[in-house]
């Protein structure tokens, strides 16, 4: 029975410690588009246990185009 607890258990422990661990999305670039609209740029972080460092992941782009409001 303790070998089966300890069979069971590292795995979990392993699992834990190399668990998906990530956060946003984030804004990380709002620039122009040279149009009249703006490019806006949003990426996860992920930290790396091995390096202990953070990664940038999952990069998207989106555009909008702003206008002039109208006066009703």
């Amino acid at each position: 029975m303790k070998k089966l607890a300890i069979l069971i258990a590292i795995p979990l422990m392993l699992v834990t410690l190399t668990g998906c661990t990530t956060a946003g999305p984030f804004v990380t670039n709002i620039s122009s588009d040279g149009r009249g609209g703006l490019n806006i740029e949003k990426a996860r972080v992920k930290l790396n246990f091995w390096t202990n460092g953070l990664e940038t992941c999952e990069t998207t782009n989106s555009s909008i185009q702003l206008t002039q409001p109208t006066n009703k």
